[in-house]
């Protein structure tokens, strides 16, 4: 009989935890470039070698605050996914969530565009890291409209991205109520229209 071994999952340590979730608070406040790594390191109580046994430099730990941010992201999109069975009820569902989000304490923008706007260069891995997000939601948008049937689906995801992206800066810049409810009225008129 053969047995097979898994290896365990490894639990990040806790300064690298304590290393992004400090980035994490720093960049999404204060934008990413304002800040710096030895502020990342002091606030964090890390040494600076415990920073380079974790992280290669800034970048890389900007690309992990991202790619940590995104997780939580598709973690709470896939539970009303499993929740939610209509897939019309699915995107109204988001767009609420998103129209919560806008109006939540501290609400700064989308950390992407902000990231985004931070990292112009395209073939930067920064950059890379907001692509990789901005098509996994487009891709799981455009899912919800096939699912209803909706006569081109892609066209319907991305004008769903582009409402989005639009309360999420309306939200930041002016009344993030109006932004919510403009955002909840357009995916109810591309419901309607479908």
């Amino acid at each position: 009989m053969t047995t097979t071994r898994t290896r365990p999952v490894r639990r990040p340590s806790a300064a690298r935890t304590r290393l992004l979730n400090t980035a994490s608070r720093l960049f999404y406040t204060e934008g990413i470039r304002a800040v710096g790594v030895d502020r990342v390191m002091d606030e964090a109580e890390i040494a600076r070698g415990t920073f380079y046994r974790h992280f290669q430099g800034k970048d890389d730990l900007v690309q992990a605050y991202l790619t940590a941010t995104d997780q939580q992201i598709r973690d709470r999109v896939e539970a009303v996914r499993a929740e939610i069975g209509s897939p019309a009820d699915f995107l109204r569902t988001v767009a609420a969530g998103i129209g919560q989000e806008l109006c939540s304490a501290g609400f700064r923008g989308c950390p992407f565009i902000n990231a985004a706007a931070e990292y112009p260069d395209p073939h930067s891995g920064v950059h890379q890291a907001v692509l990789r997000h901005r098509a996994w939601f487009r891709d799981v948008l455009q899912d919800a409209c096939r699912e209803l049937a909706v006569a081109d689906p892609a066209k319907a995801a991305d004008t769903l991205v582009a409402l989005r992206d639009g309360a999420m800066v309306a939200g930041y810049l002016g009344d993030a109520k109006t932004a919510g409810a403009t955002l909840a009225h357009g995916v109810g008129i591309l419901l309607a229209t479908g």
